[in-house]
């Protein structure tokens, strides 16, 4: 990765980033042809105030990003809307910010299962890596917000039809129980 990128948790000074950080995902999701849930400027503002969002920047220069949510009553945390702008791909820099993210979430939730789902061959990469495992949607969230969180996508049509069953996306799942590090309470 470039030793000129910053990877660090983000907070209200990176507010201005947000414009460029929603403009990268949407053309991302374009370019891939594949979903990504659409997220507000309000929302991802909240998630910086409240010291949830990973940013990478390369001085002044937005470079990437990734959020934790928590879901279920803090049993679940989902690391999500990772992206790296065109010109910093390739570097190492996703999986930079996705392992920031990881320890982020393993600090401020230690006793909560760890959940993504991606269309991504790079992200399931990463996130194997860490440790996370192929589950089935059954063995996410039911928590609807986060399924109400899916209907920006372009393919929730097929979630729906499913019954959340299956979809474009895998979902991954890290389990603190299996892997080790439940002895932490809650810090929320």
């Amino acid at each position: 990765m470039n030793s000129n990128i910053s990877v660090i948790i983000a907070n209200e000074s990176h507010i201005k980033y947000i414009p460029t950080i929603l403009k990268t995902i949407e053309e991302a999701a374009k370019i891939r042809g594949t979903g990504i849930a659409k997220r507000s400027l309000e929302y991802v503002a909240q998630k910086m105030k409240e010291g949830k969002a990973i940013i990478a920047l390369s001085g002044e220069d937005f470079a990437g990003f990734c959020y934790i949510e928590s879901w279920g009553n803090k049993q679940y945390v989902a690391n999500s809307g990772l992206i790296v702008a065109n010109r910093f791909r390739g570097q190492g820099l996703a999986k930079e910010i996705k392992k920031k993210s990881f320890e982020l979430s393993r600090e401020m939730f230690p006793c909560a299962k760890l959940f993504g789902l991606t269309s991504g061959a790079a992200v399931m990469k990463i996130n194997t890596e860490l440790g996370y495992v192929p589950v089935t949607f059954a063995e996410l969230t039911n928590d609807e917000s986060f399924w109400r969180g899916c209907q920006g996508c372009v393919n929730y049509d097929i979630l729906q039809r499913t019954d959340r069953k299956y979809c474009i996306c895998t979902a991954l799942l890290y389990d603190p129980c299996i892997h080790g590090g439940n002895e932490k309470k809650e810090k929320e």
